[in-house]
């Protein structure tokens, strides 16, 4: 069974995030990155194989692979796709909340590791930071104020889905305290009562035994 490392990405929802990890050939690396929703996130990815000869990571062969796998806060599965040894996957949230990002290697190119490490280096960009906008303004046809103005509407645009997930999460954090309570209340009331009636218990239970002893 392959090992699972969970990473918690404490990153801003409209921010671009880079980084490198390893990987073993039986290995699992899932990530968690806290989404708004209806917010578009691409992963770009690049992979290095460690070289005993050279000992340095090279560039990795073609016939190596990566399979992606994210999952959303309900624990289904959005994206799962088998890429090549360099790639892009992108996907939009739909539901706000924790969202898992797994990366693995194709088991069927096992025999190309021969017992080493994968570097990956893994670039994660989130909400209107993942749009392309030298592609939008050439395609659309935008002056550089126009095309200033669209970037100025987007950044608003996420910035109140931001505003409106952290409104989500303190609802989720309120309604959690309060039911929290509850129980604690709750649970207070039962103590009360077992210590209640065990007092009763001891007291009849005295009174008993005097009266058999007929000290009453």
């Amino acid at each position: 069974s392959a090992a699972a490392g969970i990473f918690l990405l404490n990153i801003f929802y409209s921010s671009v995030s880079s980084l490198y990890f390893h990987i073993g050939e039986t290995e699992k690396k899932c990530f968690i990155e806290e989404i708004p929703d209806e917010t578009m996130i691409i992963g770009n990815y690049r992979t290095q194989l460690y070289d005993k000869q050279k000992e340095e990571y090279m560039p990795a062969t073609q016939g190596l692979g990566m399979f992606v796998e994210v999952k959303d806060p309900d624990d289904k599965v959005i994206l799962s796709r088998q890429y090549g040894s360099e790639g892009r996957f992108t996907f939009t949230s739909h539901t706000p909340g924790e969202h898992q990002i797994c990366l693995h290697s194709n088991s069927s190119k096992f025999s190309l590791f021969a017992g080493g490490m994968l570097r990956v280096h893994l670039d994660i960009q989130v909400g209107e930071h993942a749009n392309n906008y030298a592609e939008i303004a050439a395609k659309d046809k935008l002056t550089e104020l126009q095309l200033r103005v669209r970037q100025l509407v987007e950044q608003v645009d996420q910035i109140q889905k931001e505003q409106n997930y952290q409104r989500y999460r303190e609802e989720r954090f309120r309604q959690t305290s309060e039911s929290t309570n509850q129980r604690v209340l709750w649970w207070s009331i039962v103590q009360t009562l077992i210590l209640v009636a065990i007092g009763i218990w001891q007291m009849r239970h005295l009174k008993s035994f005097f009266e058999a002893k007929k000290l009453v």
